[in-house]
């Protein structure tokens, strides 16, 4: 995250969802139910680009009916101004000054991390400087009471084949980025579930791939190689609203670590094309001469902002809705 001091802010959503057929042992002969928690951290996004905080042109009516209904947090700081830090804070419950990671600390020492290509080949070119093996998280302590733990999203504290995975640090399931680099593109050739790679089915386009000369910016085929078949946003719910369903009967913790809106600009077609029909024309994003491009180009940049942003909304209110049924 490096964008404006006012998106240095994560947007922080807690549902506190009480499951009918969730309790604990009983203690004292009396049984204590347990809420089920659902952590929602959306990357990169600023509070002032919600409607719950004033936005008005970007839709997210499932995210302001939540606030309509519980609480607004207005003194709920993200930990540091970018990812890995930021993480470390929030699982550690320390403040940077404490906190073992400091810094979105790439751990270049290892060769060429910044190489998609290189990091598909050795995937201990992956991933971040991890946390110390007996790190305390949240995670841990609230398998102690009892809970299950899972993380869907984006991880970024600790490199595979390191001790510092989610499944090491008190998660018992773990879906989605490990590294931070590869979260770069919504399009990855893989995730990871658990400790394994999770393929999908796209091809390697690497991060902060450019249009290449001669094609028309503002002609949409040439984005086409930037629509890959797999959306990870896509994949990562779907995951999401399986461990829910199949957790459904005991107290779990789901830390649903979005990385939604982090760019690069790449979102579902139907919502870019509403944001399109909504706000009309724009200059494309792309390389000019002598630039390098940042991400991804796109021929809609902020109507793909704005896209990415309500399709998080969308899919909050799936879940929203899967526990009232």
């Amino acid at each position: 995250m490096n964008r404006s001091s006012l998106n240095f802010c994560f947007c922080i959503l807690v549902l506190l969802l009480a499951s009918c057929n969730s309790k604990t042992k009983p203690q004292n002969n009396k049984s204590q139910t347990k809420p089920n928690i659902i952590y929602i951290l959306a990357d990169d996004l600023g509070y002032g680009e919600l409607g719950a905080y004033g936005q008005t042109k970007i839709e997210t009516p499932n995210i302001d009916a939540l606030a309509k209904r519980g609480m607004l947090f207005t003194q709920h700081y993200s930990g540091a101004p970018v990812c890995a830090p930021a993480r470390s804070v929030l699982l550690t419950g320390q403040h940077l000054g404490h906190t073992p990671i400091r810094g979105n600390d790439e751990w270049r020492e290892r060769g060429e991390v910044w190489s998609y290509k290189a990091m598909l080949k050795d995937s201990t070119l992956e991933g971040q400087r991890p946390l110390p093996k007996k790190t305390v998280t949240i995670a841990k302590l609230l398998k102690k009471t009892g809970y299950k733990t899972g993380i869907i999203g984006k991880w970024g504290l600790g490199a595979p084949h390191t001790e510092s995975i989610p499944t090491k640090m008190g998660f018992d399931y773990f879906f989605g980025y490990n590294c931070q680099r590869i979260a770069h593109t919504y399009s990855p050739v893989h995730l990871y579930e658990n400790e394994n790679k999770y393929h999908l089915n796209n091809d390697t386009i690497a991060p902060h791939t450019g249009l290449v000369k001669g094609e028309d910016p503002y002609d949409l085929k040439s984005y086409d190689k930037y629509n890959q078949p797999e959306y990870a946003s896509t994949v990562l719910f779907e995951k999401l609203i399986r461990y829910v369903e199949k957790n459904k009967n005991d107290p779990f913790f789901l830390y649903w670590a979005s990385p939604i809106p982090h760019v690069a600009l790449q979102a579902p077609k139907k919502w870019v094309d509403y944001y399109v029909k909504k706000y009309g024309d724009e200059e494309p994003h792309y390389n000019k001469p002598d630039k390098s491009v940042n991400y991804f180009p796109t021929r809609y940049p902020r109507a793909t902002y704005a896209a990415m942003i309500s399709y998080l909304d969308e899919n909050i209110g799936k879940l929203v809705y899967l526990f009232k049924r």
